[in-house]
């Protein structure tokens, strides 16, 4: 699958207004409850709602089967976190989330797992919601200063909260590295 044509770079754009709005430097860290303030939209663990036996129990049967989910209750947005999540890992789900609500993403498709019928999005939709939740939490401008810093992904996990993985997806999708090089070159 592929994001349409345009995409990445209004994903950037987005991402630095949104930083502005917030007061937040290009190179600060996102602090993904901020965010979600700033929209509107309450964070709930899901030990809050259901026994944290019962959230174990579900990642016993199907490991990451739940990391987080966004449910629009009498017209307010409430992002549902697993608490089983690193920091870092749980980061990243609020900001996918919060993703799809900037994008206005539906709710559209059914889908049954054990007889249960849940609603989701379009796969599309889910790909263009990790691109802009990770340019969120770590924008290009961000990424380019921090590579031509020497920081490889695991520095840059650990300074902007997000897990390795994703500091390494987003350095290998800008082609940051790429471009720090040729400037020092």
């Amino acid at each position: 699958m592929t994001l349409p044509r345009g995409f990445k770079a209004n994903a950037e754009r987005q991402a630095l207004h949104l930083r502005s709005e917030l007061g937040i430097p290009q190179n600060g860290r996102l602090d993904v409850y901020v965010l979600a303030k700033h929209l509107g939209v309450k964070i709930v663990s899901a030990d809050r709602l259901v026994e944290r036996q019962r959230i174990e129990e579900l990642e016993r049967m199907q490991a990451f089967a739940f990391s987080a989910a966004t449910f629009n209750v009498s017209g307010a947005s409430y992002i549902v976190t697993n608490p089983l999540r690193v920091k870092g890992r749980e980061a990243s789900d609020i900001a996918h989330e919060l993703s799809h609500l900037i994008l206005e993403h539906d709710l559209a498709e059914v889908h049954e797992i054990n007889g249960i019928p849940f609603r989701t999005c379009r796969p599309e939709e889910e790909e263009q919601a990790t691109a802009l939740g990770g340019t969120l939490m770590l924008p290009r401008p961000l990424l380019l200063n921090a590579v031509r810093q020497g920081h490889g992904p695991g520095e840059i996990a650990e300074a902007y909260g997000v897990t390795e993985e994703m500091a390494r997806f987003r350095v290998n999708t800008t082609g940051v590295t790429k471009q720090a090089r040729r400037r020092t070159a």
